[in-house]
C-alpha cells in the first residue's frame, strides 16, 4: 500500500537539517543562509528517494502483482534484523510487499523490489543484515535518520549491482567508507553523511563511471581527497557534479583534476586542506555554491576568475588566501553570499553597486592583512 504523497514528502524532507544544538554558532547569518540553501538541495534528493519508495508500484486500475518470494523473504529478514519496529508494521508474511507494504517500491511489470526508503524512527535498531544482498533488483536504498542502526556498512551492499542511489545518513553506522562501494558501477549518488565513519575516502570511488554526487559530511574521515575522483565524468556533455565533504579531518590538496569537473555545489569546509583551490573556479564553470571555509588553503585570489552568471554563494573565510579581491565581484548581480574574512588579503574592497552592497557587511571582509574601504572601518590611503 502506498502511503499518501503528503506523508512521504514530510518524512523525507523534514529531517535533513541539523538541530540547533548541532549547528556551528561561529558562522555568520549570511554564511548560514548559504549552507541552508545547500542543505535544502540535498533535502530534495531525500524527497525524491522517499517518493520513489512511497509511490504506488503500478498505476491505478492495473492488476495487483505479488512481489517476488525471494524479495519478500529478504525484506522480512531485514525487518527482523532491525528489531521488528512499528515503522515496518505493514511488512507481514500474509500480504503483498508490492501492494501493501509502506516504504517499498516495486517494478510494476516484474514485481521485483527496486526501492526501499526507511527514515525517522528511533526504534529501528541493529545492523543492516547480509540478507539485503538478496534484493538483487534494488536501484534505490535509503536509511535516513535512524540513529539505532549501528555497525559497519556490510559487504552485502556490494551485491546490489543495479544500485543507483545509496543513502545511509544520520545513523550510528561506524567503521570505514568501504572500498567495495567502488564495484557499484551504476551508482550516481552516494550519501553517507552524519555518521561515525572513520579512515580515508577509498580511491575505488574514483572508478565509478556514473557517480555525480557524493555526501560524506560530518564524519571522522582523514587523509586526502582521492585523485581522479569524478574523472569518469570528463566529457563535453557531462552532468553537473555535487561534492559535500565538510566537517571531517581531510588533509592534502584539492586534486588538480577538479579543474575539468563541472561542479555545481562544493562544500569542503572545516577540514585541514591546504594549497590551491583555484581549480574549482573559472569563467566557464557551472559552479553555484562553494564553501571552502576553515581550512589552510593558500592561493592568490587576485588571479581568480569567477563564473559571473551562475555563482550565488562563496565562503573562503578562515584560510591563508592572499592577494586582493577581484574587481569583477562588484558587478556580479546574482551573488548573494561572499565571505573572505580571516585571510591575508590586501587592497581595496571593490565598490559594489548600491543594490549589491547591502548584501555584504563588515563580517564578509574583516580580519585580513591589509584590506581597506567600505564596509570596513579602515579607509584606503
Amino acid at each position: 500500500m502506498a502511503a499518501p504523497f503528503a506523508i512521504c514528502l514530510f518524512i523525507s524532507g523534514g529531517s535533513s537539517m541539523p538541530s540547533k544544538s548541532q549547528q556551528i554558532t561561529e558562522d555568520s547569518p549570511r554564511t548560514t543562509r548559504m549552507k541552508n540553501t545547500t542543505r535544502a538541495l540535498f533535502a530534495l534528493v531525500l524527497v525524491v528517494s522517499s517518493i520513489l519508495a512511497c509511490a504506488p508500484s503500478a498505476a491505478a486500475g492495473e492488476k495487483k502483482k505479488r512481489c517476488h518470494a525471494g524479495d519478500k523473504a529478504a525484506l522480512l529478514a531485514l525487518k527482523a534484523a532491525l528489531g521488528n519496529p512499528y515503522l515496518l508494521a505493514s511488512w507481514t508474511s500474509d500480504t503483498s510487499c508490492c501492494d501493501d507494504w509502506y516504504d517499498v517500491s516495486c517494478d510494476g511489470a516484474t514485481g521485483r523490489v527496486i526501492g526501499i526508503s526507511l527514515s525517522q524512527d528511533d526504534n529501528v535498531t541493529g545492523a543492516i543484515p547480509a540478507a539485503i544482498a538478496n534484493l538483487t533488483h534494488l536501484t534505490s536504498l535509503t536509511f535516513h535518520h535512524l540513529p539505532g542502526i549501528t555497525a559497519p556498512i556490510p559487504p552485502a551492499i556490494a551485491k546490489l549491482s543495479g544500485l543507483s542511489m545509496l543513502i545511509i545518513s544520520w545513523t550510528g553506522v561506524s567503521g570505514p567508507v568501504p572500498s567495495f562501494l567502488g564495484s557499484l558501477t551504476s551508482l550516481t549518488f552516494l550519501d553517507l553523511s552524519f555518521n561515525s565513519l572513520s579512515g580515508s575516502i577509498p580511491a575505488s570511488l574514483a572508478a565509478l563511471p556514473n557517480l555525480s554526487g557524493i555526501n560524506l559530511s560530518r564524519n571522522r574521515l582523514s587523509g586526502p581527497i582521492p585523485t581522479g575522483l569524478f574523472s569518469q565524468l570528463l566529457s563535453p556533455d557531462q552532468q553537473q557534479v555535487y561534492l559535500w565533504l565538510s566537517h571531517n579531518n581531510l588533509s592534502g590538496t584539492i586534486p588538480t583534476g577538479f579543474d575539468a569537473v563541472r561542479f555545481e555545489h562544493v562544500d569542503v569546509s572545516r577540514n585541514a586542506l591546504s594549497g590551491d583551490a583555484s581549480v574549482l573556479f573559472g569563467a566557464g564553470k557551472a559552479l553555484q555554491y562553494a564553501d571552502l571555509s576553515r581550512n589552510a588553503l593558500s592561493f592568490n585570489l587576485s588571479a581568480l576568475e569567477l563564473p559571473e552568471r551562475q555563482l550565488v554563494g562563496v565562503d573562503m573565510s578562515h584560510n591563508a588566501i592572499y592577494g586582493g579581491i577581484p574587481p569583477q565581484v562588484a558587478n556580479m548581480a546574482g551573488l548573494q553570499q561572499f565571505n573572505v574574512s580571516y585571510n591575508r588579503l590586501c587592497g581595496q574592497v571593490p565598490l559594489f553597486a548600491a543594490n549589491i552592497a547591502a548584501r555584504f557587511d563588515v563580517f564578509s571582509f574583516q580580519h585580513n592583512k591589509c584590506l581597506c574601504g567600505t564596509p570596513l572601518p579602515t579607509p584606503c590611503k
